[in-house]
Parts: C-alpha cells; sequence; structure tokens
C-alpha cells in the first residue's frame, strides 16, 4: 500500500464529533504516517469549496453531509476517503476511530 501524502479533514469547530475529538485523531494520524495535514472548516468560505468538491467527488455526500470527513491524499493525485463521523454521540465517531487505527488498513499504511 502507498504511503499518502496528506490527510484532509473536512469539519466545524462547532462540531463535537470533530473539535476536540476528530481533530486530535487526525493529529495523531498525521505523526503515524509522517505526514502533514489540513483542517477544512466548513463555517469559513474558501475552505468550505475545497472541502464539498472533496465529500462530492469522494465521500459520503449528501444535501447536509456528514461531518468529519477524512481523506487521504497520495503523491499520484489519488484520494480515498476513509472516515466520516456518526450523528449519534460522540462515544460512537471515537469508537469508529479507534477501530480504524487498529485495522489491518491502517496497519498497511502505517508500514
Amino acid at each position: 500500500m502507498s504511503k499518502p501524502s496528506q490527510i484532509s479533514i473536512v469539519l466545524a469547530t462547532w462540531c463535537p464529533h470533530c473539535v476536540p475529538l476528530s481533530l486530535e485523531m487526525t493529529k495523531r494520524m498525521s505523526v503515524d504516517l509522517n505526514v502533514p495535514y489540513r483542517v477544512l472548516d466548513i463555517d469559513d468560505d474558501e475552505q468550505v469549496k475545497i472541502g464539498d468538491d472533496l465529500v462530492r467527488r469522494y465521500g459520503d455526500d449528501s444535501e447536509d453531509y456528514l461531518i468529519p470527513q477524512v481523506f487521504l491524499q497520495f503523491p499520484d493525485g489519488k484520494v480515498q476517503h476513509i472516515f466520516t463521523g456518526f450523528s449519534e454521540n460522540p462515544e460512537v465517531t471515537r469508537r469508529h476511530w479507534e477501530d480504524m487505527f487498529s485495522s489491518d488498513f491502517y496497519k498497511g499504511l502505517k508500514s
């Protein structure tokens, strides 16, 4: 599995699934994979255009799409959606993150 060149997270600062939870998890992933991350805040007009495009093209798109959504971007231009938060309690989102970190997929990214 090739190593990503960047992680992008689409979030909002008012969302408890996003900040601090998913932002911290994205930072952890950034350290684990030794790649930078960028935050795309849906309340910032410039960032929302980029985030909407990522979600529309690669993510879990709907009229009012769920956040956070996390994407890996690879040197060859490929983008892979890897995570969408849940509308239930933030603890559900936390468990999903922990499942992702313990998955064979993530272990493959790290190796």
